[in-house]
């Protein structure tokens, strides 16, 4: 028995997201389903993680286990000419028995696309967020560092996100590791956040972006977002953002 590791490229745009749905198509399905077909046998596909619907993956991990012999160049290959054209697979390796995507995982980077413009590309619609072209990122700026470091980050907890009866485990606390935010572009009008950190709750980095949205366009100061993060009640914080800015980079491990 094989266990591989696989590394997954996705356009999140008209799926459910990672997750089996029912009724709904779903990246777990559509690679289980082309597992099945190339291996001719049962496989079930441990994600590192969920994406919700819409979200987009340069670097999501997932493991199999497999009796087939198949080489790992010739699985990468079989498994692209069955997938659609919105789901690849970009790297395999074989990994030791006792490895779970999910569970061996120590990290995510995500990163949230935005531009501040009037008239936004058509070629950017599904991959970005429009925001209003006087957006402050020099707010932006000096909230990033509030969020660097162990903190309980319920204030950016949707609910559902964990069961809230339990006492054990750490709860809504997180480490984030890195947040910075860029600026591309001829006009340097296409933004991109960068959010790495050792887990995240439901929706985490889209209520942080959602908030951080509010503070560029003026309706929050960064004192504000600095007392949202202690506060440590959603209601505080700002709307989610859409799904298509965001993308999964990659899987620490």
């Amino acid at each position: 028995m094989r266990n591989i590791k696989l590394v997954l490229g996705y356009d999140g745009t008209g799926y459910a997201g990672w997750q089996r749905q029912l009724g709904q198509p779903s990246i777990q399905q559509v690679v289980e389903e082309a597992l099945v077909r190339l291996t001719q046998a049962p496989v079930i596909l441990h994600g590192a993680g969920r994406t919700d619907a819409g979200v987009h993956a340069e670097g999501m991990a997932a493991n199999f286990q497999t009796e087939s012999a198949i080489p790992l160049p010739g699985l990468v290959k079989g498994l692209n000419s069955m997938l659609p054209e919105a789901i690849r697979v970009l790297a395999a390796e074989n990994v030791a028995n006792d490895f779970h995507a999910r569970y061996n995982a120590t990290g995510k980077v995500y990163e949230y696309t935005f531009m501040a413009t009037e008239i936004m590309p058509p070629c950017l619609r599904l991959y970005a967020v429009q925001v209003r072209r006087d957006f402050d990122c020099e707010a932006v700026q000096l909230c990033l560092p509030m969020l660097v470091g162990t903190h309980d980050f319920s204030s950016f907890e949707t609910a559902g996100s964990r069961d809230l009866s339990l006492t054990g485990g750490r709860g809504a606390v997180r480490t984030i590791f890195t947040a910075r935010l860029t600026a591309e572009g001829k006009d340097g009008r296409l933004y991109r956040l960068t959010i790495g950190g050792d887990g995240f709750l439901r929706h985490m980095v889209r209520n942080i972006v959602g908030t951080l949205f509010a503070v560029g366009r003026g309706r929050l100061a960064p004192l504000d977002f600095q007392k949202i993060v202690v506060a440590r009640d959603r209601s505080q914080a700002g709307m989610t953002a859409p799904a298509r800015g965001l993308t999964l980079k990659n899987v620490l491990y």
